[in-house]
């Protein structure tokens, strides 16, 4: 690994905390150069929700790659482009009754967040936008003023502007209403804040703690949106595409937003995809107001409409969802019974909050050595956080779970660390 160590930047995360050379991958399991397997609770941080190499996707990219199809056509008209959006509409947007016109922002998921806020804003004519505390949302400039880490917004090196952040549900207790405290702001003139041109949520706060957005919450926001006249954004990059069960993880709570962000699994295969979804009163960008040179990913395009096929015609995928997060929910209360811990979370996204924040870092790593990726999050990491991909095998994730198990017991069988 020298050479990594040597030349690349001091910047790189992820290795830190699984440091191996992976040289190969199917499904659910990595595996380094040395032979050694991985069984993946971390999914390419969300990316990978139907794993690594699919068949049904690397055949279709293979086909069309070898056929000579269109790889890059800026926003120019493809077969590829064409096919992906005939299969999303009829599959994910027909049957779920949404109008929304699709936009290709750029490749990766703060492209659709920095999209939606200039649509918001330009619709509107106002500037301020509420965030929630905890959010994350990307880290381009507009993106991260509206995500609630420090540290990630200490990289910024400049005044990160026209975002009010405001209390996530339950963020001081459960007794709290934080859209009472919400509302007194919008309805006050003295409170100063100025009307915002949107709110912009996760229904899961994945890398802030898996911090879940009640029903309650959730519908009292958007009726607090449609009676102040603010858009409503829904950042569903990392929990869409079948993370929490349904495709959109709004879809349980009678919502429709006036924008979607979609990325991570809508290529299905880890290659960068993005979509800015809007209703169509909101599609006002004139031609080329927003570009960019890579929003044509047509081999995206490709993997995207074979997941769509392969997972999305019947309700077979969230169903399996919802049948492996009774799974992984079980295990989480076990270990969090025998510690100071809460477990939380939706579908395939779960955590377990210690109360001691090392520990979550420490069975992390220890893990990694018993062959199980598994990644934290939280303000302090204190989150252990489950991401592996929708279909793994009833086989896989048994024995992921164990492996996490084990580790746990491990660690807390071993003195605290001082």
């Amino acid at each position: 690994m020298e050479i990594f160590e040597r030349l690349e930047s001091n910047v790189r995360g992820y290795c830190r905390s699984f440091p191996t050379v992976f040289a190969t991958a199917t499904g659910a399991t990595l595996t380094d150069e040395s032979g050694q397997d991985y069984i993946d609770f971390f999914a390419g941080a969300g990316s990978l929700n139907y794993g690594h190499n699919h068949p049904l996707l690397k055949g279709a990219l293979l086909e069309y790659l070898t056929a000579d199809g269109v790889v890059h056509a800026l926003d120019m008209y493809t077969v590829a482009k064409r096919r992906f959006l005939e299969s999303f509409e009829q599959l994910i947007l027909q049957p779920r009754s949404l109008e929304y016109r699709v936009m290709f922002p750029g490749p990766t998921g703060t492209n659709a967040v920095e999209s939606a806020l200039k649509i918001a804003r330009k619709v509107t004519g106002r500037q301020n936008v509420i965030s929630f505390t905890n959010g994350f949302h990307g880290m381009t400039l507009g993106a991260l003023a509206l995500t609630g880490n420090g540290g990630k917004r200490a990289g910024a090196g400049v005044p990160l502007t026209n975002v009010t952040h405001m209390p996530f549900c339950d963020y001081f207790d459960t007794e709290t209403s934080t859209i009472t405290i919400l509302e007194q702001y919008l309805h006050d003139n003295s409170s100063g804040l100025d009307l915002p041109a949107a709110f912009i949520i996760e229904t899961v706060q994945a890398e802030g703690g898996v911090n879940i957005g009640s029903r309650a919450w959730l519908q009292e926001l958007s009726l607090l949106a449609k009676r102040f006249g603010i858009l409503l954004i829904v950042d569903d990059i990392q929990v869409g595409c079948g993370r929490t069960g349904p495709f959109f993880s709004f879809e349980p709570f009678e919502m429709q937003p006036d924008i979607v962000c979609l990325s991570k699994s809508l290529s299905g295969y880890g290659l960068p995809m993005a979509l800015t979804l809007m209703k169509p009163e909101y599609d006002v960008f004139q031609p080329g107001e927003h570009n960019g040179t890579f929003r044509g990913h047509n081999a995206a395009f490709v993997t995207a409409e074979a997941a769509l096929q392969a997972f999305w015609k019947t309700s077979e995928l969230t169903e399996t969802v919802n049948r492996n997060a009774r799974l992984i929910r079980d295990t989480l209360l076990d270990l969090a019974s025998g510690c100071d811990a809460q477990v939380r979370g939706r579908g395939l996204i779960q955590g377990i909050q210690f109360a001691d924040a090392q520990l979550a870092g420490r069975i992390s790593r220890a893990a990694f050595e018993r062959g199980l990726l598994i990644e934290t999050s939280g303000p302090s990491d204190e989150v252990l956080k489950t991401l592996p991909p929708l279909n793994i095998s009833e086989q896989e994730l048994q024995a992921g779970l164990e492996i996490l198990s084990d580790s746990c017991q491990s660690i807390m069988n071993q003195p605290a660390l001082v």
